[in-house]
Order: C-alpha cells, then sequence, then structure tokens
C-alpha cells in the first residue's frame, strides 16, 4: 500500500506546508492545528515549555485572565468525556468561555447542516473551534472553510494530535527523557487514532516501536510503511511477553466497539489483552503504563494503585497541553 502524504493544508498562510517551528516569531497565532506532521521537535520543545508553565500557574493559582474576552466553540460530533472536558476546563482556566455543542442530534446538524455551514457559522461567535468528527479528515475540510483556527480534537480513524501531544509530554515527565525508548502499543491499533498519532511523534526520538494486538487490529500498513522509510525499527506480535521485560512505556488501547460493524467480530476480540498485576511482574519497575481512557476492562483496577500506572496522571498533563495549545493558537503564549 503506498505511504500517505504527510501534511495539512491551510488557505490563508504562504508557509502552510512547513512545521510549525520554521514560521518565525507568533508561529502559532491562528494555526490550525490538524495533524502531528505539523510538529517538528522545536514545536514540542516548545509546547513543553508552555505547558510547564501552564502547570505552575494552575498550581499556584488555579486561573488566570490570560484569554479573557475569548470563546472556544467546542463542536463534537462524537460522545466523549476526557478530551471535551479537558478543553473546556483549559479554556476557564486561562478565563476564557465556552460554547459546548456535545449533542448535535439537537442542533442544525440534525437538520441536515454541512461541516463547512456549522463551521463558517460558530466562527461568527467564536475565536477557535475544538472539532471532532466521526469522519478521517473531518478537520482539514472544516479547516478549509474556517477564517478561526481549527483544534483536530479526534477524526474517525484518523488522527488524534492533541492527545499524542499529551502522551509525549507524559512519558517526559514520568521518565525524564524522550530519547531512544522502547514504546510497546497494545490492543486495537488499526482504529486507535491515538496510537496512529503518537507513533509519528515517538518516530522523532528513534523509539522502537512494538505493535501487540489481534491480526485483524494491526497497525495500519500505511504507518508501517510511513515510518519505516524514516528508519524507525518496527515490530508487529500477537502476544505480549516476548516484548514486555524490554518496554519502557506500554501504551494500551481499547478495542473500539463503536467501529465494529460485526459485533460478532468485536466480540471475538474485546478480551484479547488483560493487563493485571500479574502481567506486571515481569515488566520495568520504571517502565510507564498508560492509556488513553476510557478503559473497558484491557486493564484491571487492581493496577490502578501501581506506581507505573500513569494514566490518570496522563489526563491532568492533557489539561496543560491544551492550555499551552489554546494559548498559543490565540496569540498570547
Amino acid at each position: 500500500m503506498a505511504t500517505r502524504t504527510m501534511g495539512v493544508g491551510r488557505k490563508r498562510s504562504s508557509a502552510a506546508h512547513l512545521p510549525l517551528g520554521e514560521r518565525g516569531d507568533g508561529r502559532f497565532y491562528g494555526q490550525h492545528i490538524l495533524s502531528v506532521a505539523q510538529f517538528a521537535r522545536t514545536d514540542l520543545e516548545y509546547i513543553f515549555a508552555v505547558a510547564e508553565e501552564m502547570r505552575l500557574m494552575v498550581e499556584r493559582v488555579g486561573t488566570f485572565d490570560l484569554l479573557k474576552g475569548k470563546i472556544l466553540a467546542s463542536l463534537f460530533y462524537e460522545p466523549s468525556t476526557r478530551t471535551s472536558s479537558s478543553f473546556t476546563a483549559a479554556m476557564e482556566r486561562l478565563g476564557g468561555s465556552v460554547i459546548p455543542i456535545s449533542e448535535v442530534k439537537y442542533s442544525s446538524v440534525a437538520k441536515g447542516e454541512s461541516l463547512p455551514d456549522t463551521v463558517r457559522t460558530l466562527e461568527c461567535y467564536s475565536d477557535v473551534i475544538v472539532l471532532r468528527h466521526p469522519e478521517t479528515g473531518a478537520a482539514a475540510t472544516a479547516a478549509r472553510y474556517a477564517r478561526k483556527p481549527i483544534i483536530n480534537a479526534g477524526d474517525g480513524t484518523g488522527e488524534h494530535p492533541t492527545q499524542a501531544l499529551l502522551d509525549l509530554f507524559t512519558i517526559r515527565e514520568e521518565l525524564g527523557r524522550l530519547e531512544g525508548l522502547t514504546v510497546t502499543m497494545l490492543g486495537d491499533l488499526k482504529y486507535g487514532r491515538t496510537v496512529h498519532s503518537l507513533s509519528r511523534l515517538l518516530a522523532l526520538y528513534g523509539a522502537k516501536l512494538n505493535y501487540v494486538s489481534p491480526e485483524i487490529l494491526r497497525m495500519p500498513p500505511y504507518i508501517v510503511e510511513e515510518l519505516g522509510k524514516f528508519g524507525v525499527e518496527q515490530k508487529e506480535y500477537t502476544t505480549l511477553d516476548p516484548v514486555l521485560a524490554e518496554t519502557d512505556v506500554l501504551y494500551v488501547t481499547r478495542v473500539q466497539k463503536e467501529r465494529f460493524e460485526d459485533l460478532k467480530v468485536y466480540e471475538s476480540v474485546k478480551g484479547a489483552f488483560v493487563i493485571t498485576p500479574e502481567t506486571l511482574k515481569n515488566a520495568k519497575q520504571d517502565m510507564v503504563l498508560m492509556h488513553p481512557l476510557p478503559r473497558v476492562g484491557e486493564i484491571s483496577m487492581d493496577v490502578d494503585s501501581d506506581p507505573r500506572a500513569a494514566y490518570f496522571r496522563q489526563m491532568e498533563y492533557g489539561l496543560y497541553v491544551r492550555m499551552a495549545l489554546l494559548a498559543m493558537v490565540l496569540g498570547k503564549a
């Protein structure tokens, strides 16, 4: 299968196809956040530095007025708890306001309104739009019609760039480094947009990637080919045992019931992997166990007290990263 071209288009900027870090001062201002392909390592370092500042500010004062007078439109065509509430909390911590649209069946979408028209309407009332949509590429479509920044909060089985950024920030905070790690991704790698985005960011740091999944949920070939062209070492397995002992980061994903047309197929693979305290006996003492959540049985609650279990800390790190992104695209970082 041919490698998919990495990159996103922007209608307003002549620097549309450059990494954000090559756009000079104020490089994030007014920019869409659509794909991890936008980011160079210098961008990631800058984002994480701002996220650290946000973390300190929240710890010291809780909320502040950096984005006072700014409005975020939160447009979610799919159910969300963590991402939607995280962006809402981020905007409100920064002193801004939120227009929440999470039940699109009660909006004009139910009347047949197109995504471009919905976006062009909402940007009349807001300064930035966070969009989740079930169709791959929907965020890029919205961006072609938008005058205000679009932040991709997940588009179908495509990408989830802000999740990947918070995941990378989590690894950095938990291990103190990003270079040369062995990262094992476990579970639904076919439909899991979080691993699609995270694998691309990890490639910038020379990571070795292990993919563990049922045969029908393997990492898509186009991603394997894409990363292979950049010299990333990748191996695929159907069991965790061969790679657990060498793993620095174990990233677990749920099998996504909503992506299956045949529920019998879902039932056949939903319990393929379950992480228990017994499982972790063979893991490194400083390994980091992550999950984008929600979990539906793939990590036992008995694991939650293990210091290696970082998935709830992961959610908190996400608040600071999304605060940083909002401040950047609105020109306040």
